[in-house]
């Protein structure tokens, strides 16, 4: 059985210590199948509070990383592309101020000059790029590379002609945000997001205490360091907690800043379904559509359900948000096996036999994410 640092459990009921040891029980031993060094998780819904924090012994000791490096606390996990519902939250209260129209060509509030298709790119709408239906690849070239900042962009596909998963996107969009309120993204989201909600271990970008405090990333067993990421970036540079990020997906579920329009805006699923590999269909996604920013699932037993996973190779995490029933499911992992247990996470949290279809659309692997 692995190692459970730390577990809390607030329940509305005389069950909460057995209900608490089940679910520690239960995800203990789910890391430990999946070879899954490190879990931080949450889970929220109007009757139970539940956390925990887990390491498996097959990669430490109680306290110390096989390599003699603490986990400490806060230990600060990759987000990866939860990042991007941050930033589309950011996007969205700058719709409602009036800062960015959502069907404006972005080319009139920041440059095309990396793209070589130009009059193609001034096609380009936020709408589009939050929808994952800009045509563009996920990135022109490694993110973190010397070269990304400079990289000729490339279409893929014509602008808004069907979806594909695209971080350059979200990056041409930062830009458009950045230009718009003459800031950094990093000052961004502190001023709207971080400091508000009071999630003060969060980042775009790299801090100093990071160097302490950021656990390290796994792929299939071998310790590959901090990966620290050379610039901001909206697609994948969150560092974050558990902690924190519930305190985002609190202010999605029940917040009030933004208002309910809007909200109802980023929530709804675009008409055409999100098929994540060009020309290959599967049964999962029938069920799969894009809001704004936010994944979502019609699902026959809970309605619409808001979900986003990550994905940074060593680290894996996912957030899985039931608005018509105010239930959330938030976990970050330091493995590439993190979406392994997606299965036995919805079963386990919400008593379901039948797998949510994200899981396989999620883990279906086929091409280029």
């Amino acid at each position: 059985m692995c190692a459970v640092i730390f577990s809390t459990i607030s329940v509305s009921c005389s069950q909460g210590e057995n209900t608490r040891e089940k679910y520690d029980s239960q995800i203990s031993q789910m890391i430990k199948d999946a070879d899954i060094p490190f879990i931080d998780l949450i889970y929220h819904s109007p009757e139970t509070d539940y956390r925990i924090q887990c390491i498996n012994p097959d990669f430490y000791d109680s306290t110390r990383i096989a390599d003699g490096t603490a986990i400490k606390q806060p230990p600060i996990m990759q987000a990866a592309s939860l990042s991007k519902v941050v930033f589309s939250y950011i996007v969205m209260k700058a719709v409602q101020n009036g800062e960015i129209d959502l069907d404006t060509p972005l080319y009139k509030y920041t440059d095309i000059d990396r793209f070589k298709d130009k009059e193609t790119a001034r096609k380009l709408t936020a709408r589009m790029v939050l929808r994952h239906r800009s045509g563009l690849p996920n990135w022109s070239v490694a993110a973190s590379s010397a070269e990304w900042p400079t990289s000729e962009i490339t279409f893929k596909f014509p602008p808004d002609s069907c979806y594909d998963y695209s971080g350059e996107g979200f990056a041409f969009l930062q830009r458009a945000i950045e230009a718009i309120k003459g800031k950094d993204i990093e000052t961004i989201a502190e001023e709207e997001v971080f400091n508000p909600l009071g999630m003060t271990n969060s980042s775009y970008a790299w801090r100093s205490e990071y160097d302490t405090l950021a656990v390290y990333g796994y792929k299939d067993r071998v310790c590959e360091g901090l990966r620290r990421h050379p610039r901001a970036n909206v697609g994948y540079t969150l560092r974050t907690t558990a902690e924190d990020y519930a305190k985002f997906l609190n202010e999605l579920m029940t917040g009030t800043t933004l208002r309910p329009e809007i909200k109802e805006m980023m929530f709804t699923p675009d008409t055409n379904r999100a098929v994540r590999f060009a020309g290959l269909e599967r049964p999962c996604d029938s069920s799969i559509f894009w809001g704004l920013g936010i994944g979502v699932e019609k699902n026959a037993r809970h309605g619409n359900i808001l979900w986003h996973w990550g994905d940074n190779d060593t680290f894996r995490a996912l957030f899985i948000l039931i608005p018509q029933e105010q239930t959330y499911l938030l976990y970050f992992t330091n493995s590439n096996h993190g979406h392994d247990i997606v299965d036995r996470m919805t079963a386990l949290f919400f008593d379901d036999s039948e797998p949510f279809a994200l899981s396989s659309w999620v883990r279906d692997e086929i091409g280029e994410e």
